[in-house]
């Protein structure tokens, strides 16, 4: 049986300076991230999530980014994952930087996982509700480019499903469904930067563990495309919630 983990859900804390990270359409990713004495996968990870909402990712050699981010380099912004672990966590720090290095915003993640690998990749997928979908200021379309894929020449790609049009509804609320990976997702409420509700897989299909805002954790399933979560009361009794897909 799969050994199951306590995941540490940090407030992912967006830092707004005038500028947003949607509001730009070019994001470079470093050669390497110097905090870390290896990779651990992170650059693959943060490159899908980012592409899944639209950015366009290139490398940090402004020799190879297109013509639109070399004439003004000031539309891109710089990533970087900074490694924050203290003594019993793995955790981390999403950084998005300007053209003269002000971070615009940061986002922290954590995880009980042991294993470096593991442990710093599912820290970094607790930052990803707060970075939302790319719409840059000038409203241009995003361009997939040959660039693009040079800056993750490197890196296995794979398809992504685009979350942006996958939204729900509990009938108080709206909410958008942002797939973490094959084994979770999160439910997040577009006025918020918190996850509304964490879905994990389990044994059986389209069955799920569901870690709520208040920490409360329940069981949530698919019902006629609906999803379904049981909500712990107070006299140990569940009621149904559906969250209805728009």
């Amino acid at each position: 049986m799969k050994k199951l983990t306590l995941v540490i859900l940090t407030a992912c804390s967006m830092l707004a300076f005038g500028q947003k990270v949607s509001d730009y359409k070019y994001i470079s990713l470093p050669v390497k991230f110097e905090t870390f004495k290896e990779d651990f996968g992170l650059a693959d990870l943060l490159t899908k999530i980012l592409r899944s909402k639209n950015y366009t990712v290139i490398p940090s050699d402004k020799l190879q980014w297109p013509s639109e981010a070399q004439a003004n380099p000031c539309n891109v912004l710089m990533a970087d994952v900074v490694n924050d672990s203290g003594f019993l966590r793995n955790k981390v720090l999403l950084q998005f930087k300007d053209c003269n290095s002000k971070v615009i915003s940061s986002a922290k993640g954590a995880s009980n996982i042991k294993d470096f690998k593991e442990g710093y990749q599912d820290a970094l997928k607790q930052t990803f509700v707060s970075v939302s979908p790319a719409n840059p200021v000038n409203n241009q379309t995003v361009a997939q480019t040959g660039v693009q894929e040079t800056a993750v020449s490197a890196q296995p790609s794979s398809a992504v499903t685009d979350n942006s049009a996958v939204r729900f509804s509990n009938g108080k609320i709206d909410l958008q469904k942002v797939q973490i990976d094959n084994t979770q997702f999160i439910l997040v409420n577009s006025g918020s930067s918190s996850p509304f509700a964490t879905f994990k897989t389990t044994t059986k299909s389209d069955v799920f563990r569901v870690k709520l805002q208040n920490g409360e954790s329940t069981l949530g399933y698919y019902e006629n495309g609906n999803i379904v979560i049981e909500i712990p009361q107070s006299n140990g009794e569940y009621i149904k919630e559906v969250i209805m897909k728009k």
